[in-house]
């Protein structure tokens, strides 16, 4: 099999076979994201090289693969008849596999409309890993995401419709001090809008060769403390209305803070008071992540 660039996938695809079926990141715009900035420029690889990858996995793993990643940054972005070939593909030599997943921006979704999704969930694709981030559309902005709050919940909206899970990623802390109310608040109310099967949350940690960087280094973007992020925390676990699994699966958070709405509201909130109690010094250090 064979991998180019850097190959990322979400925690919760750590037992996942993964298959490249695009190279970089086609956006590549964020300020927050390091991983392609360097390089290589996006392309989806030939269809053929990943039905090969795709038989060779068979013979070397059998019927023990049960779930599927598709490298890289943006596979949604890849054209919908050659996506849904090889997710068909994969349905037929892993006839076991239970999960077949991409990463999936707001904005290439949404390009995609509801027609092409209902295709690549009728060819097999079960779940889109999407970087929500913010639900505030100057946050968004700030950070070149691509997509604003309506786009986001136009496009979210449809995958879901389409049925597709939808794994939403939200960044706590993103909007620094400046945004803090409005990007706790607005993001809460996008993702009541959208109604996501899993909220995943991170935590902003400035990357090296990244814009943000130098705006936390030159003192533009005052960072929260530990306490101000559990507060955005507690914030939008409150403010969620609709039955989702929240999941704090990252190295960046400074708590745990995984359970199911509405019943674990109460236990996750408690989670967080009690880390409010604790001296920040308790908590991670300041880093800047190289990864």
């Amino acid at each position: 099999m064979k991998y180019e660039g850097p190959i990322y996938r979400p925690p919760s695809e750590a037992h996942s076979l993964l298959i490249q079926a695009t190279i970089g990141c086609p956006h590549n715009k964020c300020t927050f994201c390091m991983v392609y900035k360097k390089g290589p420029p996006y392309r989806v690889r030939p269809v053929p090289e990943i039905q090969a990858d795709l038989e060779e996995a068979r013979r070397l793993y059998g019927s023990g693969v049960r779930s599927i990643f598709f490298p890289a940054g943006n596979t949604i972005a890849m054209p919908t008849p050659e996506l849904a070939g090889i997710c068909r593909a994969a349905r037929t030599l892993f006839p076991e596999c239970e999960r077949i997943t991409v990463y999936g921006s707001s904005k290439y979704l949404d390009e995609k409309g509801f027609p092409d999704l209902e295709v690549l969930a009728g060819a097999g694709l079960s779940r889109i890993h999407v970087g929500l981030e913010s639900g505030d559309d100057v946050v968004l902005e700030r950070t070149k995401k691509g997509a604003d709050a309506k786009t986001q919940v136009r496009a979210c909206r449809a995958a879901i419709k389409a049925g597709l899970e939808v794994s939403v990623y939200v960044v706590m802390g993103l909007g620094g001090k400046e945004r803090t109310e409005p990007h706790a608040r607005a993001t809460a109310e996008v993702l009541n809008l959208i109604r996501p099967q899993f909220v995943r949350l991170r935590t902003f940690v400035p990357k090296v060769n990244t814009l943000m960087l130098h705006q936390v280094r030159t003192g533009f973007f005052e960072m929260l403390s530990p306490h101000e992020v559990l507060g955005e925390t507690m914030k939008i676990i409150e403010a969620l209305d609709f039955p989702v699994e929240i999941v704090s699966d990252h190295y960046t958070n400074y708590l745990d803070v995984t359970g199911r709405l509405p019943q674990d509201r109460d236990r996750l909130l408690t989670v967080i008071r009690d880390g409010l109690k604790r001296p920040e010094s308790d908590f991670r250090p300041f880093f800047v992540g190289a990864q």
